[in-house]
């Protein structure tokens, strides 16, 4: 290999040609990188999304998701599935190993999904959530018009924008909040159905067969023919008012004779509110997995431009909240950081390296560097990001070109020593190239070997698995190929610039930087030498203070990266009112507001249209939008400024529950880990009133404990619910079945879906009703008439003769994880690390809670990230000890030179320690895998010295 390398640094033309078609690569790389603000930590999962109209939490996990869930078990790959039973919706989320391709996922999934058709109640269809991620959530904008009803804004945003948005590519899904969405209704009047004999059923019968177009094949005409056609679809209300229901005596009895017909609206379990002003409808742009979020907001705020210049009159699309705000700033961020890395460790060189080409060369590896990390970036998949970019350390890939130079610049200076003593011997042009190849040849073992094991103690890093894996592998494709890329650039690219560039040594003269460094140094160095052994002493007593600093640092996962906007997520009582609900939200927003450094408060409570969201009426996310800092109160933080508004709110709302947070962080946590908040502990069981018990429990002890911030019990009981419970033997008295009773229920209350009125591309429901629905009393569902089987007028009975009708408190929604029910205590943690808050509350959890049997408990949120990372961490490290230990043994030929240069590591921690310490952070995941880096650098260093000294030992020099 040294004879290789050798042989190309004489192909100077060749290795400078090598090296611009690098640059050039390198180039084209970087302008097709994708841009993201952070990696996408979003776990592989495939939603199911099932609309269950009418059915209730316990009905929707016993009819619909536990099938779904039993017919996902045994799907291969699968790590866990998760389910949330609420009513009319189940979402069940099977999350699949990161190796799984999304598509293929996806059509596993789908296969599974036909043979549990079956197993479903009838009109209940299925359907896949949109191929996106939590970071997915890339758009977000009101819609609003002076004039326009919440019926027409809504039209426009789902038969116009959301339409036209989806065309745009790399866009997964427009999701949509609020408005009201458009149907045709048929509000029939009770006495008048008894009036004329006739019962539901005819109505929904009669609409049903007076709703359609039909094709009667062709007719042949002479030399034409003619598609046969009958538009027989209702277009207006008109239309559906003249459908005959029954003839009478050869007069046709009308829907317009048992009621009447009108635009209405769908019942709806969400809504949008913005600066405490009302309701706006709020858009929601969701990005295809894996695209460019970049280019994707691009793309997206082009096209609103284009369609907001083709709305009508009056009506205004202002988006609120998009990511491309947090990636330019996460961009400029690392543009300022390896800015700034780069000009530091450029004047280190200027002071240090005696000659300037020479610091300039040494510098070279930098850029060229980064060219080969943008390749590997662009063919490993890799985007630009703030792990990515920002975790190149320009220290590490200067130390082989600095190495190089140093010992060419040496070679050549000796070699002009000896010419100055012995002057009749003439030192030719060419013997300045023969030098520097030669002393390439010297260092050649040392750089690459100290390079490759800087590279191989990285590798270890790809062991980590879920969230942490996601975090910082983007980390070692980068750092990896800048890292091989400067082992090229030192080993040959440096030695050729230095032939062309540098003739002959620079002139001896007094560095002041190194001769300020030098005397106290040789000071110590020779005290050090003369007393080894106390040396020795001290340095061991110096390590084991900063090993007795590691239990006071703290532990958490990931140092929290600011999103620059904070997301609130207000919790009211379970069996709150929509209207109520958009009341209270509106009372926040309007508190939110008056806080100087907030910009506007957009609010989204319930679920979406597409219920990616499953959250009930009592949830809001408070999308709280702040000013540039600039604008801020003097000396204010962000931490300060949360603490205002969660105190604010705390005092002026009441029975609300407040969680603060921000938009990425919390769809993530909860996507990947089914929680929102920091720490979550979460109890499994099958008796629902036992794990409520439990929980209330574990919520009281960890309210104790300092740290604990946004501290609340997963409501899942306080929905009240209107029981329509029959009474078989009155049924079989008067002839009615439970399909009798049910139609009556669902038609007076939420009116019975039974056709659609089609306009072009737009689908409207027409539903069939009576007067009051959602509205009516509850003591009034029991005077609702029920049709007996033989339907005449004197066999229609009150539905309180033939049911029990009560009100009861039940549950609101069901969580299932692993095929069993589950609840979660949830807080956030603020003032102390997670690590010794986990295991304080762990503690005094274990000696006070007694579980019942078939009841266990488990531990989520960040923290079980955390645990994670720090147990898989705590196999790699000492497998990257190993690693450096063989390396270092293939380098020296000699264990004890190994173990002399091993001896570094330890000793390596005590400054960070120290430093962690004194600025008091934790010892969180990316401090760890600081530390085997710094074991790679510090083993470098050893490399080169160890090295250096064998060398003048060969040569005969005495080893003191």
């Amino acid at each position: 290999m040294e004879n290789f390398l050798a042989g190309l640094i004489k192909q100077r033309l060749l290795v400078l040609s090598l090296f611009f078609a690098v640059t050039v690569a390198g180039i084209i790389c970087l302008l097709s990188l994708p841009i993201d603000a952070f990696p996408d930590l979003a776990n592989n999962q495939v939603q199911i999304l099932t609309e269950s109209p009418g059915l209730g939490p316990v009905e929707v996990e016993e009819l619909v998701t536990i099938p779904l869930e039993s017919v996902m078990s045994g799907l291969p790959n699968v790590d866990e599935t998760r389910s949330i039973s609420k009513y009319g919706l189940s979402v069940v989320s099977v999350i699949f190993k990161d190796k799984v391709d999304t598509y293929f996922a996806r059509q596993l999934v789908l296969e599974r999904l036909q043979s549990a058709r079956g197993r479903l109640p009838a009109n209940v269809n299925p359907q896949l959530g949109p191929i996106s991620t939590a970071m997915g959530e890339i758009y977000q904008y009101v819609l609003s018009g002076r004039g326009y009803s919440a019926t027409e804004i809504k039209t426009i945003q789902d038969w116009d924008i959301k339409y036209r948005l989806r065309t745009v590519p790399g866009v997964a899904e427009v999701n949509t909040w609020g408005g009201l969405t458009d149907e045709y209704e048929v509000e029939v009047k009770p006495t008048t159905l008894q009036q004329y004999g006739l019962t539901m059923k005819d109505v929904f019968a009669a609409i049903e067969k007076n709703n359609d177009n039909f094709g009667a094949g062709l007719i042949n005409h002479e030399n034409e023919q003619f598609v046969v056609r009958g538009l027989g679809r209702a277009n207006s209300l008109a239309d559906i008012e003249n459908i005959i229901v029954r003839t009478v005596n050869g007069v046709p009895i009308i829907i317009k004779n048992i009621g009447k017909v009108y635009h209405g609206s769908a019942l709806r379990q969400g809504a949008a509110t913005r600066n405490g002003q009302g309701e706006v409808v709020l858009g929601m742009v969701m990005m295809l997995k894996g695209e460019n979020s970049k280019a994707v907001i691009e793309r997206v705020t082009e096209k609103l431009k284009e369609i907001s210049k083709t709305l009508p009159e009056g009506v205004f699309l202002e988006p609120f909240y998009d990511q491309s705000g947090l990636v330019a700033e996460t961009i400029e961020t690392v543009k300022d950081n390896l800015l700034k890395g780069g000009a530091l460790v450029l004047i280190v060189l200027l002071l240090t390296v005696d000659s300037l080409p020479a610091a300039l060369i040494c510098a070279s590896a930098i850029p060229l560097s980064m060219m080969f990390s943008f390749i590997g970036m662009r063919l490993l998949g890799v985007t630009a990001n703030i792990m990515s970019l920002g975790a190149i350390d320009f220290g590490m890939i200067v130390d082989g070109a600095i190495v190089m130079v140093e010992n060419s610049l040496r070679h050549l200076s000796e070699a002009q020593e000896q010419a100055q003593l012995h002057p009749e011997v003439v030192l030719p042009s060419t013997s300045a190239a023969s030098i520097i190849e030669a002393s390439a040849r010297e260092v050649f073992r040392p750089i690459l070997f100290g390079v490759a094991i800087i590279t191989v103690v990285y590798m270890p890093i790809l062991g980590l698995e879920g969230m942490e894996y996601k975090l910082f592998s983007p980390m070692v494709v980068t750092v990896s190929s800048a890292l091989l890329g400067s082992l090229f650039v030192s080993l040959l690219l440096v030695p050729v610039l230095t032939i062309l560039i540098i003739k002959k040594a620079p002139k001896q003269r007094e560095n002041l930087l190194i001769k300020l460094l030098y005397k106290p140094y040789l000071v110590a160095f020779t005290l050090a030498m003369r007393h080894k052994i106390m040396t020795l002493i001290c340095a061991t007593t110096i390590f084991i203070a900063a090993l007795a600093l590691l239990p006071f640092l703290g532990t958490e996962f990931v140092p929290r990266l600011d999103e620059g906007d904070i997301l609130i997520e207000v919790k009211n009582i379970p069996s709150i009112s929509l209207p109520y609900a958009l009341k209270i939200c509106s009372e926040v927003e309007t508190l939110i507001r008056s806080v100087p450094e907030v910009k506007t408060v957009v609010s989204r409570t319930g679920r979406p249209d597409l219920a990616t969201d499953p959250m009930g009426v009592y949830g809001t996310d408070c999308f709280v939008m702040l000013k540039e800092r600039s604008k801020w109160r003097p000396g204010l933080t962000k931490d300060q400024l949360t603490q205002e508004i969660r105190e604010m709110l705390s005092k002026n709302i009441a029975g609300a529950q407040f969680n603060f947070t921000q938009p990425i962080a919390m769809r993530v946590d909860e996507l990947v880990s089914g929680v929102r908040a920091d720490v979550a502990v979460k109890i499994f069981g099958e008796n629902m009133d036992d794990l409520q018990a439990r929980a209330k429990e574990v919520e009281k002890i960890i309210a104790t404990i300092p740290g604990a911030a946004d501290l609340q019990v997963e409501k899942l009981q306080g929905g009240e619910q209107l029981l329509i419970i029959p009474d078989r033997a009155s049924m079989a008295r008067y002839g009615v079945n439970i399909e009798d009773i049910k139609t009556i229920a669902e038609t007076a209350i939420m009116g019975t879906s039974v056709s659609q009125i089609l306009d072009g591309r737009k689908r409207f429901d027409l539903r069939v009703r009576l007067p009051l629905g959602i509205n009516m009393e509850p003591e009034a569902v029991g005077e609702l008439l029920v049709e007996t089987q033989s339907g005449k007028l004197n066999k229609r009975v009150p539905l309180s003769q033939v049911a029990q009708v009560k009100l009861e408190s039940g549950l609101e929604l069901v969580n299932r994880e692993q095929g069993q029910r589950r609840i979660v205590v949830q807080c956030n943690v603020r003032g102390r690390d997670i690590g010794s808050f986990v295991k304080e509350c762990q503690t005094k959890i274990n000696q006070a809670v007694k579980l019942s049997p078939g009841t266990h408990m488990a531990w989520g949120g960040q923290f079980e990230n955390q645990e994670r990372a720090m147990g898989k961490l705590a196999v790699l490290v000492p497998l990257s000890i190993v690693i450096i230990f063989l390396l270092l043994t293939l380098t020296f030929g000699n264990i004890n030179h190994a173990l002399l240069v091993l001896l570094n590591v330890p000793f390596a921690l005590i400054g960070g320690v120290v430093a962690l310490y004194w600025r008091h952070l934790y010892l969180s995941v990316p401090a760890a895998i600081g530390f085997i880096a710094l074991f790679g650098v510090a083993v470098l260093n050893g490399v080169v010295l160890v090295s250096h000294l064998n060398r003048l030992v060969g040569s005969g020099v005495e080893v003191e």
